[in-house]
C-alpha cells in the first residue's frame, strides 16, 4: 500500500489525498490498463477501480516492467539463471531477454505476491503467452531465491503504475494541420430556389 499522495499537483492546498492499491496491470500498445482500490483515508472504505489510460506510457514504466523480466524467465523456467544473468539497473537488458516482454502482473491479496504476464516471441513471428506461478513474498520454503529482488523490482513497478494513474504519462505534442495559417475568401454564389 502506498502512502498518502496528493491528487491534483504538488504542495496545492486544495489537493486531496488518496491511498491506491494497484490489484492487475496490463499493458497493451503502450497503453496502462489497471484495477485498483483507492481510499481517501486510511479508515475509509476502499473503492475499486478499472481504468484504460488514454496517453501512452511513460519510458520510466516501461523500463520499470522491463525489469521483470529475468524474473518471468526463471519463474516460467524458459531461462536458466548464468552468472551475467542479471543487468545493472541503468544498462540495457542483455540480447538473450529480447524475444521477452512482461505485458502485466496480478498481486495478490493485501500485495504478498504477484503473478508475473508477458510474451516470448519465437522464431516464425508467432508469441507464445507466458504466465508464472503465483509467487510469495512471504514463502518460507524460498522456492524461488530471488524473491527478495523480485519484491524490490515490483515495488518499482507499482510506483510507476501509481504515478501513470497519478497522470504521469509521456509528452506528446500535436501537430499543425497546416504548416502556416492562411486566409482564404471564398465569395458567396447564392445558388437559385426551385419552384
Amino acid at each position: 500500500m502506498s502512502q498518502l499522495l496528493p491528487i491534483v499537483g504538488p504542495d496545492s492546498p486544495e489537493a486531496t489525498t488518496s491511498i491506491i492499491t494497484i490489484q492487475k496491470v496490463k499493458l497493451k500498445d503502450q497503453h496502462l490498463t489497471c484495477e485498483f482500490t483507492e481510499q481517501r483515508t486510511d479508515d475509509a472504505p476502499p473503492r475499486a477501480f478499472a481504468l484504460t489510460c488514454a496517453e501512452q506510457i511513460h519510458p520510466d514504466l516501461t523500463h520499470a516492467l522491463s525489469r521483470l523480466v529475468p524474473h518471468l524467465c526463471l519463474l516460467a523456467e524458459q531461462l536458466t539463471e548464468t552468472p551475467d544473468f542479471w543487468p545493472d539497473e541503468s544498462e540495457e537488458l542483455p540480447a538473450l531477454f529480447e524475444p521477452f516482454t512482461v505485458t502485466g502482473f496480478s498481486m495478490g491479496r493485501h500485495q504478498s505476491g504477484v503473478t508475473l504476464i508477458g510474451q516470448r516471441e519465437l522464431t516464425g513471428g508467432r508469441v507464445l503467452n507466458l504466465t508464472t506461478p503465483y509467487q510469495s513474498f512471504d514463502d518460507e520454503h524460498g522456492s524461488y531465491p530471488c524473491t527478495g529482488l523480485l519484491e524490490t523490482t515490483l515495488a518499482t513497478a507499482l510506483t510507476e503504475v501509481e504515478a501513470a494513474l497519478r497522470g504521469k504519462c509521456t509528452d506528446y505534442r500535436q501537430l499543425d494541420l497546416f504548416e502556416e495559417a492562411t486566409t482564404t475568401i471564398i465569395p458567396f454564389v447564392p445558388t437559385p430556389t426551385r419552384a
